[in-house]
């Protein structure tokens, strides 16, 4: 017994090799146990999400924000990607980015030093992260998982209002990005 392949018979003891590619994660530390927890305390403390924060709600959200440096290109979330987060930056720039079946892609933002960047919107509509998100240059990022943030707005009703406008804010800007880009490309 055999099988084919591209017509030809091939013996059933004939193997394919299997190649198991491992996709080297940044080291990451929680804030809670960094050793530069102080300064980076004070710095999350000024992004643009996390400044509204009284200090116990900032302590119920410390033991869940993992400090990662990644390097210039590392890819924090791919596009079509189920399992998401919500990042901060620390330092270093972000950038969301879009990629068309053929490979094309688009720059729909930019994140850097005090902003944050999510795919909020795509775990509230169940759907994959529409875009990816990568390092631009170095940089340090405070990332949880969204399903936890998303918890955590939920017993803040005030700060997930405020977070919503965030979102809100930054696909109006993408947007208007967007469009501006598609009538700058049309005949």
């Amino acid at each position: 017994r055999g099988f084919t392949y591209n017509g030809k018979k091939r013996p059933e003891e004939a193997t394919l090799m299997r190649v198991n590619f491992v996709f080297a994660r940044p080291p990451m530390t929680l804030l809670v146990n960094h050793p530069d927890r102080k300064a980076l305390r004070e710095r999350l403390q000024q992004n643009i999400v996390l400044r509204r924060l009284k200090k116990r709600a900032f302590e119920e959200i410390e033991p869940h924000l993992a400090i990662v440096e990644y390097r210039k290109g590392d890819v924090l979330l791919s596009q079509g990607a189920h399992e998401m987060e919500q990042y901060f930056v620390l330092d270093g720039v972000l950038k969301r980015v879009v990629a068309s079946p053929e490979g094309k892609e688009m720059i729909l933002r930019f994140a850097k030093e005090d902003d944050m960047d999510t795919s909020y919107a795509a775990r509230k509509l169940r759907t994959p992260a529409p875009y990816s998100i990568r390092a631009v240059t170095k940089a340090q990022v405070a990332k949880l998982p969204l399903p936890q943030w998303v918890q955590f707005l939920d017993r803040r009703p005030e700060l997930k209002e405020d977070f919503e406008y965030e979102v809100m804010h930054l696909m109006s800007e993408v947007m208007a990005h967007t469009i501006t880009l598609h009538l700058l490309d049309a005949p």
